[in-house]
């Protein structure tokens, strides 16, 4: 017997959103293509499933969850604690790291990515506090960042590297969840650079930094504010450009976004992770389409995340194409976008289409508002039925394996 610690996260926050305008609107539509992983403690199994990172050959690494001993508390490094690597059909073809506090190893990965200059494999290790850096065949090379994340505060069961991306020179910049920042570092992982640190709702200001990502087209860096439920802006020195979203499940609404891609349109896809689904928007924050629904049981109501005492399995599980319980960590690649079923044991890849074509449409203006403190309750209307999505911030501290 083990015991999983998951995420766990909050439906508190604020936002806003700001003006901007558009005369054209993209034709963009995802696709279902794939799923990769399958639910469960195995080989090749995945649970809770985090970052997500895919090279060049098209092999699929997923950071897997953590284990944990239920009769004193200690971590289980035989469970999780690792990358998995998949191949580009999806069969399970081995492991990067492994559970313990040495060089290399893992005490809960998350976030991984690799550099689009020198094609080493980032990875933040949530617990050792610190990134972990491979080469492109999975030998470490170094760890950095000891020790430099803020640890876990009052009301939050997170901490930690939260996400990783680079620029076109290959520096790495990680998010700080908790600092509300994110840190920037050469590519062997010297600190060379701060953006944020501050808590709260204005612009630049952050209430859980999540994904991050840097537009390869102009350098902007793209933030989900996760408490804020909202997308932030940002240009390469870390100047507040832009935020659009606010709480709710209407499209362009977020319950708590997580990872965060952007394509060579600068069209941006986030893991809008309570909400069940991916949505897209333009560059000005202009929301394009959506895609994916709640997991569903026999009777047709939405799937719960799971309790205390189970396994991080939604129950029952529904893998139908398309259905998450709750979606987590991207990538996008080659024109397929990863996305992480986090109570779902997998990951579902979804082909893009259309992502280049525009049509006419007359200029829009993004409404602004502003958004107070939310409830850890939010119900939901949808399809003529009420449906309760509870908060995880005290029911998944951790789940019985």
């Amino acid at each position: 017997m083990g015991l999983v610690k998951n995420l766990s996260f909050a439906l508190v926050g604020a936002g806003f959103a700001v003006v901007a305008t558009a005369t054209q609107a993209f034709s963009l539509t995802l696709k279902y293509d794939s799923s990769i992983g399958s639910p469960g403690f195995g080989p090749g199994q995945l649970f809770v499933p985090q970052g997500i990172a895919v090279d060049n050959q098209g092999n699929t690494y997923i950071a897997n969850g953590r284990g944990i001993n239920p009769q004193n508390g200690a971590p289980d490094y035989n469970l999780g604690n690792k990358i998995e690597k998949f191949s580009p059909s999806g069969q399970y073809i081995g492991a990067v790291g492994s559970g313990g506090t040495g060089p290399g190893q893992f005490d809960e990965p998350t976030t991984v990515d690799f550099s689009p200059v020198t094609g080493d494999l980032y990875a933040g290790d949530v617990f050792n506090n610190r990134i972990n850096q491979f080469d492109s065949q999975g030998n470490f090379i170094r760890s950095f960042a000891n020790g430099l994340f803020t640890p876990l505060i009052p009301g939050r069961f997170f901490f930690g590297p939260s996400g990783v991306t680079f620029d076109k020179a290959g520096n790495v910049y990680v998010g700080d969840f908790n600092g509300e920042r994110i840190f920037k570092f050469t590519p062997d992982g010297e600190q060379i650079g701060v953006i944020g640190g501050t808590v709260g709702t204005a612009p630049g200001q952050f209430q859980g930094v999540a994904g991050v990502r840097i537009s390869p087209v102009s350098g902007n860096i793209f933030v989900a504010d996760q408490y804020n439920n909202r997308v932030q802006v940002l240009d390469p020195n870390g100047n507040p450009l832009l935020a659009f979203g606010t709480q709710g499940t209407g499209d362009g609404q977020f319950l708590q976004p997580i990872g965060i891609e952007v394509d060579e349109y600068e069209n941006i896809y986030v893991a809008d992770s309570i909400n069940s689904r991916v949505q897209v928007f333009d560059k000005n924050g202009k929301f394009l389409t959506s895609y994916g629904q709640p997991a569903l049981d026999g009777s047709g109501n939405p799937v719960p995340p799971p309790a205390l005492t189970g396994p991080p399995f939604g129950d029952p599980l529904d893998l139908t194409p398309g259905r998450f319980n709750w979606t987590g960590g991207t990538t996008l690649k080659d024109g397929k976008l990863y996305v992480g079923d986090f109570f779902q044991g997998r990951v579902q890849v979804l082909k893009i289409e259309g992502q280049n074509k525009k049509v006419p449409e007359p200029s829009t203006a993004l409404a602004l508002g502003l958004l107070g403190i939310g409830a850890t309750v939010v119900k939901l209307k949808k399809d003529k039925r009420q449906r309760t999505i509870i908060s995880l911030e005290k029911q998944l501290q951790k789940t019985i394996v």
